[in-house]
């Protein structure tokens, strides 16, 4: 009976839970032994108790637990464990499978540890957004649950209300709020400001998203550019110098005159860009309130910081960190859930565990296997000669496993998918 750990998370303040009882119970139903560490869902608001009657096991002991485990779950990349005064990296068992948010574009050493451990490491982060994979989509589950959060955010620190209100005093006018990235936090972003009574503003590089910020009640704000930031499977891209210069010209005015900006716009393995000048900010009234979601990615605006609520020429500009984890119990729910989809899709015939590189979601999220890099974003670049063939080349016998592993279809989902929030909230297969 394969063991599952679920290990406390380390990161400081990770409220979240890589499962719930309500996801340990379908785990035991199919088969799996379920370990979780001691007040490991405390944060969450899932007791231990809870746990035991779901059918898991609770271990005092990580390292054992660690040790045993042929999968471990987990929300946050392996850390450093100081009580254990080790990597978590270093703590599985040869072969075990690791799932999480791993981030591998930018964590290439961390990949290479797991790899030398012979991981099996399954990215949440670089599951492809596909219609088959929505189930599995955590980037999708918690970025929906940000853009929610940081609507509170903004109207708990705005010194005005909301909605537009009639009283016998007089009229108090609806707030304006001006959201920055139409992706799935950003849409939850809109649809939640308008439940509040705001009058809502969006500004995005992609026009495809404009039908879609209409039909939540939202106005698109366009900029005049033969330039489109649409990218592969509707993400966004990096756009040029010139094009981005327009956008701050034509949402300068907008931001200037609004209460509160909501800024979610990213792009794939890119620092977020700047969409809110000092300048900009300068220019706010005073009591204004700007959160910015990238902020972890170094953030949409130019004055916030990571972890901080400063104020700027009276501006509060709002950069927590993990704000999925500011709402844990409904986070770690869906996120659990995630996983479990994961796990069923992996584990054929309750636990028999099968990965199949042919099979697009597998391939484009494990990151590790056998004691090597396997996904295509550590390939080494192509040559010119490789990129343009001629008729009679024909490829040595060498060379046709590592061409095979890398086929023209499995090369989209990659140079798109390392984003936490720039998807629309649907995608269609190709």
């Amino acid at each position: 009976m394969p063991m599952i750990f679920v290990p406390k998370e380390i990161l400081h303040e990770e409220t979240r839970v890589a499962a719930s009882p309500e996801t340990v119970k379908r785990l035991v139903k199919m088969g799996f032994q379920v370990v979780v560490e001691r007040d490991a869902g405390l944060a969450s608001f899932f007791s231990d108790e809870a746990y035991i009657e779901a059918g898991a096991q609770i271990q005092n002991d990580v390292r054992q637990g660690y040790a045993q485990a042929d999968v471990i779950l987990k929300v946050q990349p392996p850390l450093q464990n100081k009580l254990l005064e080790r990597q978590e990296a270093d703590l599985p068992k040869d072969g075990a499978l690791w799932v999480s948010f791993l981030w591998p574009r930018t964590e290439r050493p961390l990949m290479e540890r797991l790899a030398a451990r012979k991981v099996s490491a399954f990215a949440m982060d670089m599951i492809p957004r596909i219609s088959r994979a929505q189930n599995m989509d955590a980037l999708s589950s918690q970025s929906n649950i940000a853009g929610y959060k940081a609507v509170l955010i903004a109207a708990d620190h705005l010194p005005k209300l909301f909605p537009l209100m009639m009283t016998a005093a007089g009229t108090v006018k609806p707030a304006k709020v001006v959201i920055m990235g139409a992706g799935v936090a950003g849409l939850q972003a809109i649809a939640t400001a308008k439940r509040l009574g705001a009058v809502v503003e969006v500004s995005d590089i992609r026009p495809a998203v404009k039908e879609q910020v209409e039909s939540l009640g939202g106005k698109f704000i366009e900029v005049e550019s033969a330039e489109s930031g649409e990218g592969k499977g509707g993400y966004a891209r990096e756009v040029s110098a010139d094009f981005l210069k327009r956008q701050q010209e034509t949402i300068a005015r907008h931001v200037i005159a609004a209460d509160a900006v909501i800024t979610t716009a990213l792009v794939p393995g890119k620092k977020a860009p700047i969409l809110v000048t000092a300048e900009m900010v300068q220019k706010m009234r005073p009591g204004s309130v700007i959160v910015d979601l990238a902020v972890e990615q170094g953030g949409n605006c130019e004055l916030s910081e990571p972890g901080k609520v400063v104020v700027k020429h009276g501006v509060q500009i709002i950069g927590h960190r993990n704000v999925p984890g500011r709402v844990p119990y409904e986070s770690s729910q869906l996120y659990a859930r995630n996983i479990l989809f994961v796990l069923q899709h992996l584990f054929k015939k309750g636990t028999d565990l099968k990965l199949d590189f042919e099979e697009e979601i597998t391939r484009g999220s494990i990151i590790t296997h056998q004691g090597q890099l396997v996904h295509e974003i550590f390939a080494p670049p192509k040559t010119e000669k490789s990129a343009a063939p001629t008729e009679t080349a024909k490829p040595t016998e060498a060379a046709k496993p590592a061409e095979a592993a890398k086929p023209a279809e499995a090369a989209k989902p990659s140079e798109v998918f390392l984003v936490k929030d720039t998807a629309v909230s649907e995608k269609k297969e190709s």
